[in-house]
């Protein structure tokens, strides 16, 4: 694979998807507060429906053109609490709102509106065909997620539980004028970008078209990444990472730190995802560091390694 123009490949690839697709993400999440808008069991609850994943973050490529969209319901919250208090320590009260309803509900709302056959139930989201007018949406029910401290602050973000179980904690920007004002994934990505000149959106997208090809080509070791996790690998590195003159002297840099960094156990063990709060390699997490080492060290092989 030495033998392309990676320059030109590089490119073309760091640019987010054109007009045409943007647009057809924007008539998604429209379409979608329209169907809310219409049911008559969510159209009064306090819901608040917003973009959020790789389009969100405009991080997307045009080989993954579908939007994840959060409607969230803030009438109820998850929490955690600190060692020793109790709901009563913070004044937390039964909910008469729960989480199944809620996902039933929203189910139905799209079902009526986009038609049965275009809906489908997921574990953990809905998923809304495409079509001419636009592109497949993830919608994802979500609720309110307070961690508090002991001096009864708490850091907020959402919740999704999925019907086989369990319950994940996202934080993907600072959604409601209440939470307070700790910048999150999408503002840390915007924060990371300004300061690596408009670099850093652009190499997270080259990571994934060149993911994408290595899965095209049946490389086994891009199968198990996604996208997120590139995006946050590529958001651990350095700003020096992205001062090269050319994207191929941008992406060989990420790719040496990536590699030496995920290479040992424990060098990286301290990465957060970009909403600087979960680690992002440990037991909770879907992918393991290993698996992270294998896919750049076998990316790095499909571009060519030419340090410079």
């Amino acid at each position: 694979m030495t033998n392309r123009n990676w320059e030109n490949e590089f490119s073309q690839w760091a640019r987010p998807p054109g007009k045409t697709e943007d647009e057809r993400c924007e008539n998604a999440i429209k379409a979608i507060r329209n169907a809310i808008a219409k049911s008559d069991k969510l159209k009064n609850r306090s819901l608040t429906v917003f973009p959020h994943g790789s389009y969100r973050n405009r991080v997307n490529v045009r080989q993954d053109s579908d939007v994840d969209v959060g409607v969230l319901c803030d009438e109820t919250f998850y929490y955690h609490l600190p060692y020793g208090t109790t709901k009563a320590t913070f004044g937390i009260t039964p909910a008469t709102y729960d989480y199944a309803q809620f996902k039933e509900e929203l189910v139905e709302a799209l079902a009526d509106h986009f038609g049965s056959g275009a809906v489908r139930r997921g574990n953990k989201a809905i998923d809304v065909r495409e079509n001419t007018y636009h592109v497949e949406a993830d919608v994802a029910p979500l609720f309110e997620y307070r961690h508090y401290s002991e001096n009864r602050n708490y850091l907020c973000g959402v919740a999704l539980r999925p019907d086989d179980g369990g319950e994940i904690h996202n934080y993907p920007e600072r959604i409601l004028d209440r939470w307070p004002q700790v910048p999150q994934h999408y503002e840390n990505g915007v924060s990371k970008n300004k300061t690596t000149n408009r670099s850093y959106k652009g190499v997270v997208r080259i990571f994934k078209k060149i993911r994408n090809e290595m899965d095209d080509a049946f490389i086994a070791a891009a199968k198990p990444i996604p996208g997120f996790l590139i995006e946050c690998m590529v958001w651990n590195a350095p700003t020096a990472c992205f001062r090269g003159d050319t994207w191929d002297d941008k992406v060989q840099a990420v790719f040496s730190h990536l590699w030496s960094s995920t290479k040992e156990d424990g060098r990286c063990k301290a990465w957060k995802e970009v909403n600087n709060i979960k680690l992002l390699f440990n037991s909770d997490q879907p992918w393991t560091q290993r698996e992270a080492y294998a896919f750049i060290n076998a990316a790095w092989d499909y571009v060519g390694v030419r340090l410079k």
